[in-house]
């Protein structure tokens, strides 16, 4: 068992790796000053994981209070026709491609993307890009899924400044108590890692709580890069398919949500787009 879990931990690692070597060589292709697109009403940063990073540096030393969120097509669908969800959301400053069917939406539209910014590479990148004097402050996953994050980042870079961090599985009535908890340490990047819409809500009721720092929502991050649950094959992810691995692994609390968002998706692609509207940086 635990040679399996090393393999494992090694695997992802690896995919993670191949994954920014890939995306570094459209890095030098996008300037700062970025395209913002939209699909179906939810505009998208046409960005890299490089140039992504920098901005976020720029915003953790600017010291305001900032938001963004690691789109995919659920998270479009869920804002083109769930209101609730679209009031959790309205507090986000950036919405970044994480899938590759948003990619293609927005590479229709002239973007020139050669890849996505999917959400555990970008942690993964922009964490160990980030060594002190940026600090780090972790939200979510479980105790061990927080333990093995921790020991594979410091691992992987020393230099790393993880000033706090808190498991997911708090109850209601410590959310005040960690949000103060966040004030007290002022931590450069707080990474919520609480899953769909939970992040999204979490976020939306404290954002203007938070002092300071840029706050990514990146679900499914933690237990990538811990090594706690397995990614999809590099293969799988540049054609799309990740979802599709993901659903594999847990079909029980998968399957319903990927095939009504994704069917979903493609209603209102086509709805919309017979409007006119597909691109539409604003929802309806």
């Amino acid at each position: 068992m635990m040679r399996r879990n090393v393999y494992h931990r090694a695997s992802c690692v690896r995919n993670l790796n191949v994954g920014i070597s890939m995306s570094s060589g459209s890095n030098q292709q996008l300037p700062m000053n970025e395209k913002r697109l939209g699909v179906l009403g939810t505009p998208l940063e046409c960005t890299t994981y490089a140039n992504l990073t920098a901005r976020c540096h720029q915003l953790a030393r600017a010291g305001n209070t900032v938001a963004v969120d690691f789109t995919n097509t659920q998270i479009v669908t869920m804002r083109r026709c769930d209101p609730e969800f679209r009031k959790a959301t309205e507090r986000f400053d950036f919405f970044i491609p994480d899938g590759m069917p948003l990619i293609w939406c927005l590479n229709s539209q002239g973007a020139g993307l050669r890849d996505r910014v999917y959400g555990p590479t970008f942690m993964r990148h922009c964490v160990l890009a980030s060594p002190d004097p940026f600090t780090h402050y972790f939200l979510g996953g479980s105790e061990e899924c927080l333990s093995r994050l921790k020991s594979v980042f410091c691992s992987l870079n020393p230099h790393i400044k993880i000033t706090g961090s808190r498991h997911g599985y708090f109850p209601e009535n410590e959310e005040i108590e960690i949000v103060n908890e966040i004030n007290r340490l002022e931590p450069s990047f707080i990474w919520v890692g609480l899953g769909t819409p939970k992040q999204q809500q979490w976020i939306y009721r404290n954002k203007p709580r938070i002092k300071r720092g840029v706050i990514f929502a990146v679900g499914f991050a933690f237990d990538v890069n811990a090594g706690t649950k397995p990614d999809a094959p590099l293969w799988m992810q540049r054609l799309g398919l990740t979802w599709v691995f993901r659903m594999v692994s847990e079909p029980r609390r998968l399957l319903r949500r990927y095939v009504r968002y994704n069917s979903l998706f493609l209603f209102y692609l086509i709805k919309d787009g017979l409007k006119g509207r597909a691109f539409a940086t604003r929802l309806p």
